[in-house]
């Protein structure tokens, strides 16, 4: 996000309302559907079929008007989540949790964590960051950042309806570092019908930031999925090998989707030791490319119930 924003209280203010101007006259005053039409047609190239979806993107926007069920917004919850991933995997699988709080106005330094750590905002995606060192931070910033994060109803993005009725909060976590002193790869397992499609991998987020992408057995798949400004041709790195414990994250992944028609599920590796990252339900909004288009279709086959 652009620092001016947070300047001082004035122009936050007025960044603020011009934002929820935007909101409305781009996200709020259309309907879902109409919505989703438009920006799936203009994204895609191809148009939205709600009467027989074929490809995985098309089938991600008919989950979000047919198939939302109450406990969704639990598990898009960063906060109520880890209820869940307690209940069903352990405490040992959850990044520790240093700090909350649903009035970041009234954070102090001491609430900051000494240790590097991330803060976040629990209802939406993408609103973070990364705090190495709390000596540096300018506090009256960084609340303002918060207030800004809680002033979203991240539904209003995509119509995913798992983020409209979230409780919003503040959340620090731990930073998750591996022995190389640098933040680990993020394993984005794609789960269909409880069984891993194929595995996305965040390369090295803070240095090559590359994304490969491979099958369950580690072979390497070559089709890209990302949103359509990016330059496709520039997403895959080097060749990694799978982390030491892929057979007990797929076993994880598995468990964890076999609730769902279709979910992404983020887990870390850091010294052998497996951790959650998030469930996500509709991957990109629906709107990220996969090209070639092939792999599309290929992965909406996998989806049977819709």
């Amino acid at each position: 996000m652009a620092d001016w924003r947070y300047k001082n209280e004035l122009i936050f203010r007025l960044a603020l309302t011009l934002s929820k101007l935007k909101s409305w006259w781009f996200f709020i005053r259309e309907s879902d559907r109409n919505n989703i039409n438009h920006r799936f047609l203009k994204t895609h190239g191809y148009p939205m079929d709600w009467k027989n979806p074929q490809t995985l993107n098309q089938k991600i926007q008919w989950s979000k008007l047919f198939d939302f069920k109450p406990e969704h917004t639990i598990y898009a919850d960063k906060i109520a989540v880890r209820d869940f991933i307690a209940k069903e995997l352990g405490n040992e699988y959850l990044i520790p949790l240093l700090h909350r709080t649903k009035s970041p106005e009234n954070m102090r330094f001491e609430d900051l964590p000494e240790i590097p750590f991330v803060i976040k905002a629990n209802h939406d995606s993408g609103s973070y960051q990364i705090i190495r060192d709390r000596s540096k931070v300018d506090l009256a910033v960084l609340k303002r950042q918060c207030r800004w994060w809680l002033s979203k109803n991240y539904y209003w993005m995509d119509r995913e309806p798992e983020y409209n009725d979230i409780p919003r909060e503040i959340l620090m976590e731990t930073l998750l570092l591996g022995r190389n002193g640098k933040v680990p790869n993020d394993y984005k397992f794609n789960v269909f019908g409880g069984k891993v499609g194929f595995i996305y991998v965040s390369v090295d987020r803070e240095g090559t930031n590359k994304r490969n992408i491979y099958d369950r057995d580690w072979n390497p798949l070559y089709f890209t999925w990302a949103a359509p400004y990016k330059d496709h041709q520039s997403l895959r790195g080097d060749e990694i090998e799978p982390p030491q414990v892929i057979d007990e994250m797929i076993r994880i992944a598995e468990k964890l989707g076999s609730l769902f028609n279709y979910v992404r599920v983020d887990l870390y590796e850091v010294d052998g030791k497996i951790y959650f990252g998030e469930l996500t339900q509709h991957h990109g909004g629906g709107y990220d490319k996969i090209l070639p288009v092939e792999w599309d279709y290929k992965w909406g086959e996998l989806i049977k119930s819709i």
